[in-house]
């Protein structure tokens, strides 16, 4: 068992029911939990196929150089990159607005 947490945003009421189901809701769409390896898997595949518009992002105790890894799914500013064996986090750039401009 390791401790684990999953963060999700803008998902439907029923999957953060049913992540309940498994783990503590710290926070509004913050769980935490101590399971298995199978469990985990369960819970993530379950925010996968049900997370609708929404991102997510769980972390877990592993044996890595770092002492935890993570997996993100949907779409955020955050992406994972691997460095040299370390995943840290990349921001994608902004969107840029374009305006337009009325000739009258």
């Amino acid at each position: 068992m390791a401790m684990t947490v999953i963060v999700v945003e803008n998902v439907p009421p029923r999957l953060r029911g049913r992540l309940a189901v498994w783990m503590l809701e710290i926070r509004a769409g913050v769980y935490v939990g101590d399971l298995s390896a199978r469990t985990r898997e369960m819970a993530w595949n379950n925010v996968s196929e049900g997370l609708a518009d929404g991102n997510g992002v769980m972390v877990w105790q592993s044996p890595t150089e770092q002492g935890f890894s993570f997996e993100t799914i949907g779409t955020n500013r955050r992406i994972p990159v691997d460095f040299d064996g370390m995943t840290l986090v990349s921001f994608q750039p902004l969107e840029e607005k374009t305006e337009s401009k009325n000739d009258a």
